[in-house]
C-alpha cells in the first residue's frame, strides 16, 4: 500500500511500503553508476529512459519498474541481479 502526499514544493511524494529497501536500492544504483564513471544523464541516455529518471530512482522518489531496471542493467553492462546485490541488512529492516 502507498500513500500519495502533496509536498510543500507541490511535487507528488509517495510513501512506499518498503521505503528503506527503495532507498538502499537508489544508493546502490548511484554507486554502480559512479563506479562506471557515468553521469545520471549519460546513464539515462544509454538506458533510453527520461533524463530525470535516474536521479529520482537514486533519491528514492519513485519505485521504478522492472523494465526500467532491465534497461539500466543493460546500460551498465551488468546482469540485472547485480542491481539487487546491496547490503542484505536492508532486506531485514
Amino acid at each position: 500500500m502507498f500513500i500519495i502526499l502533496l509536498c510543500k514544493e507541490h511535487f507528488r511524494c509517495v510513501k512506499f511500503k518498503d521505503e528503506k529497501y527503495v532507498h538502499e536500492f537508489g544508493k546502490h544504483l548511484r554507486k554502480l553508476r559512479k563506479d562506471n564513471n557515468l553521469s545520471q544523464e549519460e546513464l539515462a541516455n544509454d538506458a533510453d529512459i527520461p533524463i530525470n529518471q535516474i536521479g529520482r530512482i537514486e533519491r528514492a522518489e519513485i519505485n521504478t519498474t522492472i523494465s526500467t531496471m532491465l534497461a539500466i542493467s543493460k546500460a551498465l553492462d551488468i546482469h540485472i541481479t547485480e542491481l539487487f546485490s546491496f547490503d542484505k541488512k536492508a532486506d531485514k529492516k
